[in-house]
């Protein structure tokens, strides 16, 4: 184990096809960890094992490994850049403390770019910038460093200076130290570093110049230096560049092509210069349990340990040592052979197989089997996990995605990894009976590893549904089925996921009375609906008069009673963005109220939707569409066929990016339908941007 300042733990993230992959075999293969470099085209990296990645070219799910380089351990994740994985990347960066994002440089920042670079924001993840590709026709550094800061509103500062463009591409100017670094291309060389060609010199003191400039901005003492014109040393600028990049202030970039070598190496020296190690983030914070739980418990019973329902409990804070209690959050859940695997990243404290742990959101102890490091999907055994490492387990049978692992006698719990609603499903059926049970466990087993994959039965037709995020994610999912389970099943049209909404107000009463022999049930309820705003979400309110006849379980249950009904509107879709308020419960003595509170507030709930204008919403998804100029007309036409709303027009060098808002059921065969239109030369990304009210067909 490496001191915890000798460890980083890294994750790779870009838009498909920027070259994230390229880049951490380059890294594996520099570290000595691999001995041959594999290429993404010809199906033979190591990180894309699947055979679904390697068949397309494509990352599908985050793959984890650990290597040396320079003395310090590195932990590196590789994240996939399709839309349909974004749940990959969410829960990567949720524990990761640093992040190479990878740019094209030709095609600069793309819609899948910026989706990662907010999720980034989101978890305060410090980052470099790689821009890759510079030796690819129409590349521009200083243009994608200005797209960086214009669209993703980074303060990104150039620390090195690319010489030669295009195919001349053949070395970067380190600005910091003020030396040249030749690359040769050949990937088991090291580039030479050698002083500065004089026809570079003036450009290049231009360049430091401004990045100076830049880190003054953040860096009083820097400031100080640069105005009274004293020489700055390499020491203090690495320094402040590393400071201001821990703090999230600052993005360095820097340039290559990992494809033809160039470029890696000060890459991975500035990941180890510039990028925080587990001692330099923040300690992470949770609360106690047992208090969010009386907490949420007297709000009004919405959550569970394990939720996030922690608003008023006290802070607990577990610093990256080994002397603390152990905290750990389990991130992603994969399947070996049917057993499973649960990713984790330990936060504080030390882990050994045997040991018994808390699972927070179950409040049950689990026991490790076994420890192990991660390489794509090879394995190493472990005696022992140490504060800031990600190591996978085996033994914990309950935990899943988000799931607080901690030392049962010092219990926290972490914030959980949001997830996403899918927004498309396709019905699937087994051949036979037997293979139907082999169905439902493949599906089952698929489930527990991916948050944004849903399985259900129809209760109507029978049938079984699967939901995920994208008709690229489904097919992978029916693929695996016959890959890894030997499930053969014939798979349905896709069919797009509504939601339900109202469009006024209303209100609904109902009493639910049943004689039983034991205890008569009795519950009277009324509740009132009315719609929220697109996107703001529901919302469960009680405005009930102070009765002490009304037990606090009775108005749980009532309240659990709402939710119910919201989990199902008028055509069986789930409410979306309805503002649902119990107004009044009455009981009957010797009935059991509980029971009869939660039906009769169902009820109510249903009623009163009926009566507010109840209306279907259909997913809108982002749709992002890089063409050539000739076709411009005949793409923005067929998004026009497709009720598609066009937002934006623009260019980038000598293609157009035509941005628009389309109806999900209109957008499926799209890549087919592109391609015909455009010889090929088109490419699309869709993402879901929001629900809104179905216009008619």
């Amino acid at each position: 184990m490496a001191k915890i300042d000798m460890v980083r733990n890294l994750g790779v993230v870009a838009h498909i096809d920027a070259g994230k992959t390229t880049v951490s075999e380059r890294f594996l293969f520099h570290a000595g960890k691999i001995h041959k470099v594999g290429e993404v085209h010809d199906g033979e990296t190591e990180m894309d094992w699947m055979d679904q990645e390697r068949e397309r070219g494509i990352t599908i799910t985050a793959a984890a490994t650990t290597f040396e380089w320079k003395k310090h351990e590195i932990h590196l994740i590789d994240t996939p850049g399709h839309v349909d994985f974004t749940i990959e990347v969410e829960r990567s960066l949720r524990v990761l403390d640093g992040a190479v994002v990878v740019f094209c440089g030709v095609a600069g920042v793309q819609p899948q770019s910026e989706t990662v670079w907010h999720q980034a924001d989101k978890f305060k993840v410090p980052r470099l910038a790689f821009i890759n590709k510079l030796d690819r026709i129409g590349a521009s550094f200083p243009g994608v460093v200005d797209d960086i800061r214009e669209r993703l509103g980074a303060n990104a500062v150039a620390i090195q200076l690319p010489i030669g463009s295009e195919d001349a591409f053949s070395g970067c100017i380190d600005l910091v130290r003020q030396k040249a670094l030749m690359f040769t291309g050949d990937v088991t060389e090291a580039p030479d570093v050698v002083d500065i060609p004089a026809e570079l010199v003036e450009s290049a003191a231009d360049a430091r110049d401004k990045m100076i400039q830049a880190i003054a901005d953040l860096d009083d003492a820097i400031a100080m230096k640069y105005l009274e014109g004293q020489e700055i040393t390499v020491a203090e600028l690495d320094a402040a560049i590393r400071k201001a990049t821990i703090g999230v202030k600052m993005v360095p970039v820097l340039a290559g092509t990992a494809l033809r070598n160039k470029g890696i190496h000060p890459l991975l020296d500035a990941v180890i210069a510039y990028l925080p190690s587990p001692a330099d983030v923040p300690p992470v914070t949770g609360v106690d349990p047992r208090v969010a739980t009386r907490l949420a418990s007297s709000a009004d019973g919405s959550s569970a340990p394990g939720g996030n329902s922690d608003k008023g409990a006290e802070r607990l804070v577990r610093a990256p040592k080994n002397s603390e209690p152990f905290a750990a959050l389990a991130f992603k859940i994969a399947m070996d052979e049917g057993r499973k695997v649960v990713f984790m990243r330990v936060f504080s404290g030390t882990v050994e197989p045997g040991h018994e742990l808390l699972n927070v959101r179950t409040n049950k102890k689990e026991k490790i089997a076994r420890l192990f490091r991660i390489h794509a999907n090879k394995r190493e055994r472990l005696e022992k996990a140490f504060a800031g490492e990600i190591v996978a387990a085996a033994g914990l049978k309950d935990a899943t995605t988000g799931d607080t692992l901690c030392d049962p006698k010092a219990p926290i719990l972490l914030e959980r990894i949001d997830t996403y609603e899918p927004v498309i499903s396709q019905a699937i059926e087994a051949e036979n009976a037997a293979a139907k049970e082999r169905l439902d466990f493949a599906l089952g087993k698929m489930a527990e590893e991916d948050p944004t994959f849903r399985t259900r039965e129809d209760a109507d037709t029978g049938q079984t549904l699967i939901s995920g995020m994208g008709e690229l994610h489904l097919e992978i999912i029916v693929d695996r089925m016959k890959r890894e389970y030997g499930v053969q099943a014939r798979a349905g049209k896709p069919q797009v996921v509504y939601r339900e909404t109202v469009l006024g107000e209303g209100e609904g009463h109902a009493v639910f009375e049943r004689d039983l022999k034991e205890q008569p049930i009795y519950g009277e309820a009324t509740a009132k609906v009315r719609s929220r705003p697109r996107g703001s979400g529901m919302d469960f309110q009680r405005s009930v008069p102070a009765l002490p006849l009304i037990a606090e379980p009775i108005l749980l249950a009532a309240m659990q009673g709402l939710r119910d009904a919201a989990s199902s509107g008028p055509d069986g879709y789930p409410l979306e963005d309805v503002e649902v308020t119990l107004l009044s419960v009455t009981l009957k003595d010797g009935a059991n109220g509980e029971i009869g509170a939660r039906a009769a507030a169902a009820e109510a709930c249903r009623r009163a939707v009926q009566s507010a204008s109840p209306s279907r919403l259909e997913p809108i998804m982002a749709v992002d569409v890089t063409v050539d100029d000739e076709f411009l007309g005949a793409v923005i036409g067929d998004l026009n066929q497709r009720r598609g709303q066009v937002q934006n027009v623009g260019s980038r060098g000598v293609k157009r990016l035509v941005g628009a808002l389309v109806p999900l059921r209109n957008m499926f065969g799209y890549s087919t339908r592109l391609r015909s239109l455009t010889e090929g030369r088109a490419t699309f990304s869709m993402q879901f941007h929001a629900y809104d009210t179905l216009q008619s067909v």
